[in-house]
């Protein structure tokens, strides 16, 4: 087997349908796509082994200056290779709004000659199936074309010039000079039916940029770091499933979080959690369309019996998600296991379904009408909480160690009831909103007096530890104490302390052992801009701007991030693009942009809660046990 050096992670850009995501790497070869959905198996999955596990290689043969960026506010990728004999100009991207899976590559020599490889390695089932390959001459179809089949899965790839078989691969190389193009594209099709008709590809690449700039431009955010919202914005965009509904957490699986390690996952489902932040972040920035087609799919998903609720689903809403491995992938950088499908959905996260009713709750005050069967499928979830929101569980970090009481859950645990009152209070719709108020100040009694460490003057990951957890920073943000309370700030500082790693944070310590696995992980990017929004909500304005400008500084040059950043090295780690990073980096600039106004205007720290992504809204009622508790 060929060995094929790892690219760093930073080094790939996203290419997107809204229905699946290819990964790029700046050299220009494709060494991930799954087709036709973001968890169907992948047809080219080098980026989890070796260019023998499939591959799109379209790039200079010798040394080049490469850069890159997205053409306005889309995902059509330009990259411009500089070679030592000329420049050519190559543009990747997956068309969107046709209901097919295509991807187009379109190379133009700008000046001089480059000579260029081309490089197609089709293996479907996640690199372990090598197809049937057939070059088809046009008497048959439209054009010469090559077809590759394997079970119920085939590719067709066209073009201006068509690799030639060698040794297992279809390879070609050529020298494109200045006025020239040469023009590529594949799309999956299931393998029962005929082949589709070839795109018009100036047209398609002419109305994905349309579509992609008019969504951009219905963003309503105007706040600091605008550009960089707007593209972590179509970033969550292109990880919605624009037909199901579904918002999956990364578009790849098995990126390591330790590198050589076993914290390998896959992130190509639905979390209730991560979905419902995501509708947040959309909300807050204007896009109420995406907030209905969540709700809509969250319905169908959670559909049955309370008792039933998963952390997780499939894009589709199907709940099975069985995890294995994959022994024949070498994985990233030699990090094995590589996993699919996820062990996590049957584990018990008490926080999900304040997550959930949080993001409902912003999507109606935002205008989102009420749904009388969403309202039903929220009250079965509330009342069904109301009866074991006392058990253990494995928290949001997935723990796969011993259950425990975590603080973090139960304060979700106490949103979830203070949105489903606030419902009832505020749209005049019914529900047991008494039984609901005593649940909620049961919660937030048992938190403040189990959760809080006195000593130290800070809450605890959970009830039977002095450890802090970077998920307590979301106490102020969700309203459950304002920013100013001295347990806050008090929290904040124990962060500080004890999670900061080389000016970022981590989510815990994990030579805790809390998390029943071994090795270590680096800074976890969606904690630092809990941070960021944290320090806004105190008034420490400085410190916002400078922990912000740095993590923005992580964003790749085409403003993608990834899960974990490992400081030491400087490189990204974790599954990439991640929707968990994008969606706090949204909520911290909107954070930040709420404590400037405030400074303006001479408010003080605690005037306004922020939500869990980092969103404006109203401050916390008393009854909820507000600051004079």
């Amino acid at each position: 087997m060929t060995t094929t050096p790892t690219t760093p992670i930073e080094e790939y850009a996203v290419l997107g349908d809204t229905e699946t995501a290819a990964l790029v790497s700046r050299a220009g070869s494709i060494d991930w796509l799954c087709l036709p959905r973001f968890d169907s198996p992948a047809c080219f999955a080098a980026l989890l082994g070796t260019r023998d596990h499939g591959r799109w290689l379209l790039g200079p043969t010798d040394p080049a200056r490469s850069t890159r960026r997205y053409v306005e506010d889309s995902f059509v990728l330009e990259t411009t290779h500089e070679t030592d004999t000329g420049t050519v100009e190559v543009l990747d991207l997956m068309p969107v709004g046709d209901g097919r899976a295509d991807i187009i590559r379109s190379v133009q020599g700008i000046h001089g000659t480059v000579r260029l490889r081309h490089e197609w390695t089709v293996r479907f089932d996640y690199g372990k199936v090598r197809p049937w390959v057939s070059h088809d001459v046009g008497h048959r179809l439209d054009s010469d074309v090559i077809t590759a089949i394997a079970g119920p899965d085939m590719l067709v790839l066209r073009g201006t010039r068509l690799p030639e078989p060698e040794d297992g691969h279809h390879v070609d190389e050529f020298d494109i000079s200045a006025g020239e193009t040469h023009t590529f594209s594949l799309t999956w099709f299931p393998s029962h039916e005929p082949v589709p008709p070839p795109l018009d590809i100036d047209s398609r690449i002419r109305e994905t940029i349309e579509l992609s700039n008019a969504w951009a431009h219905r963003c309503s955010y105007d706040g600091p770091y605008s550009d960089q919202v707007v593209r972590s914005l179509l970033t969550l965009r292109m990880m919605t499933h624009s037909r199901y509904g579904g918002i999956v957490a990364a578009p790849t699986t098995s990126l390591p979080e330790d590198f050589g390690g076993e914290r390998n996952w896959d992130y190509r489902f639905c979390w209730l959690r991560d979905a419902s932040l995501t509708l947040q972040a959309l909300v807050s920035s204007g896009y109420l369309t995406e907030a209905r087609l969540w709700r809509n799919w969250l319905i169908r998903a959670v559909a049955g019996d309370p008792e039933d609720l998963q952390i997780m689903y499939a894009i589709d809403g199907s709940r099975r998600l069985p995890e294995r491995t994959l022994d024949h992938l070498p994985g990233y950088a030699g990090s094995t296991p590589v996993r699919i499908g996820n062990g996590a959905v049957d584990q018990r996260q008490s926080d999900v379904l304040g997550e959930v009713m949080i993001a409902l709750d912003e999507a109606r005050r935002a205008g989102l009408e009420v749904s009388p069967q969403g309202w039903a499928m929220q009250q079965a979830l509330v009342d069904n909480l109301a009866e074991h929101w006392d058990q253990p569980d494995n928290g949001l970090w997935e723990i796969r160690g011993p259950l425990r009481h975590f603080t973090h859950s139960r304060v979700m645990v106490w949103a979830a009831f203070d949105r489903a009152v606030r419902t009832v209070e505020d749209h005049g719709l019914e529900g047991p909103v008494e039984r609901w108020r005593e649940v909620r100040d049961a919660v937030r009694d048992e938190i403040l007096t189990k959760g809080f460490d006195p000593e130290r003057g800070t809450f605890t990951q959970h009830y039977d530890t002095h450890e802090v957890d970077a998920s307590l920073l979301l106490i102020p943000l969700v309203g459950f104490l304002p920013a100013d309370d001295p347990r806050v700030r008090g929290t904040v500082a124990a962060v500080e302390t004890d999670l900061m790693r080389d000016g970022f944070l981590l989510r815990y310590r994990t030579e805790s052992g809390v998390d029943g696995l071994s090795g270590d992980e680096h800074p976890f990017l969606a904690c630092s801009w809990w941070l960021v929004s944290a320090y806004a909500m105190c008034d420490r304005l400085a410190d916002a701007r400078a922990l912000m400008d740095r993590l923005v500084g992580l964003m790749n040059d085409v403003g993608l991030v990834s899960e974990e950043y490992d400081p030491v090295h400087r490189r990204m780690v974790g599954n990439f693009p991640q929707a968990f990073s994008h969606l706090t980096f949204i909520g911290a600039a909107h954070a930040l942009a709420a404590a400037e106004r405030r400074a303006t205007q001479g408010a003080g720290a605690g005037d306004a809660g922020i939500s869990a992504g980092g969103l404006d809204e109203p401050a916390p009622r008393a009854a909820g046990g507000g600051p004079s508790d």
